[in-house]
């Protein structure tokens, strides 16, 4: 939904000069229906990408063929993103994007150097990531990289990871989908696990952020029973036949869900980048307290969170706020000017912000 959402604003900017209002973030992907077998399965259903909310189709009579860039946005997306997907015959698409409100297009039609808000909304970034957030992260992008889908074309790009801290040790739970046309057997099934799993043990001893750890790969898998005691899939992902997917029920834009803290409810992906702060206040959270993270010493955990109100310009939130835990012997009051600066220097360069985020250099994740 946000690549759609990329594609119209830079077709936007092309006919007009300027990103018209669009909120592509209602999105649902339902699953299909996949009969697994070794050697290779068969779909016996599509999956359908139901496209939703709302768009500028024209202005003053001229059409924008919104439609049509949302399916090619998307079937590029899968094509880019999914080996074994065919985005013209595993998927079919259904486009619910219609007109936005009257209220919402004027905040376009009013135009200015920062655009109003277009709702009452509130976000929170925050830095670093802890040493599970990290490895979780790094785990998944690992499983899903090039370079190890060459050593293991049989691993699907459907991945999820699961970590948990008992003080100095970590356990990974690791789901991953499998390729049937790659697996002969179920003894090829579990080889090939095994060899996944050596690989894992090996990333987690050589990034050093645990000495103890313990990882399991696909849990549910049960030997002896053949192939429904295996995760195994046609296409790389359980949305062949199994589970349907939603915007916002995935990561947070840094990648990671994580449930110890502050987060926001917004689905930023495909929300527009120029007044919809359920963007664009959720991902430059994050890039504020990175930013005051990395710049100021003394400080080990950095909290930023912003709250707009609907109408107001979005480079003036409501609040603006900072929550520091600082290092031993750091005074608050010789750090505190240049933590204002950071904040008030990212809201002054906010237009420029948006346009990166519509130009796709923040991927939400």
């Amino acid at each position: 939904m946000d690549s759609v959402s990329v594609k119209l604003s830079l077709e936007y900017l092309k006919k007009y000069g300027q990103i018209l209002h669009h909120n592509i973030d209602k999105g649902l992907l339902a699953a299909g229906e996949a009969e697994n077998r070794f050697g290779g399965g068969i779909i016996k259903k599509p999956m359908k990408l139901v496209f939703g909310d709302r768009a500028t189709w024209s202005i003053d009579g001229d059409t924008i063929p919104v439609d049509e860039i949302a399916i090619s946005a998307a079937k590029e997306w899968f094509k880019n993103n999914m080996r074994f997907i065919d985005p013209d015959t595993h998927v079919v698409y259904q486009v619910e994007i219609r007109p936005g409100s009257q209220a919402l297009r004027d905040i376009f039609a009013r135009g200015g150097k920062y655009l109003e808000a277009n709702d009452t909304s509130a976000a929170v970034g925050y830095a670093p990531m802890s040493r599970v957030e990290r490895i979780v992260y790094e785990v998944e992008r690992f499983l899903n990289s090039s370079e190890f889908k060459k050593r293991h074309p049989e691993t699907g790009e459907d991945v999820k990871v699961m970590g948990l801290r008992y003080g100095d040790k970590l356990d990974l739970t690791v789901s991953m989908a499998f390729v049937d046309r790659f697996i002969d057997s179920e003894y090829t099934y579990f080889k090939r696990k095994e060899e996944v799993l050596e690989e894992l043990i090996e990333l987690l001893s050589s990034k050093g952020y645990f000495d103890e750890f313990e990882v399991k790969l696909n849990t549910l898998d049960r030997m002896g029973r053949g192939i429904e005691g295996l995760y195994l899939t046609v296409l790389g992902t359980s949305a062949d036949s199994a589970d349907s997917g939603q915007v916002g029920r995935g990561n947070r834009v840094n990648g990671v869900i994580p449930l110890n803290r502050p987060i926001s409810s917004e689905a930023a992906a495909g929300k527009n980048p120029v007044s919809h702060i359920g963007k664009i206040y959720n991902v430059l959270t994050h890039k504020i307290a990175s930013r005051i993270y990395t710049s100021i010493n003394g400080l080990q955990e950095v909290y930023v969170w912003l709250l707009s109100q609907i109408g107001e310009p979005i480079n003036e939130p409501k609040i603006a706020a900072v929550q520091l835990i600082l290092e031993d012997g750091v005074d608050l009051k010789e750090i505190e000017d240049d933590v204002k600066n950071c904040v008030a220097e990212e809201l002054d360069n906010i237009d420029k912000f948006c346009m990166e985020l519509a130009e796709g250099r923040y991927p939400i994740a």
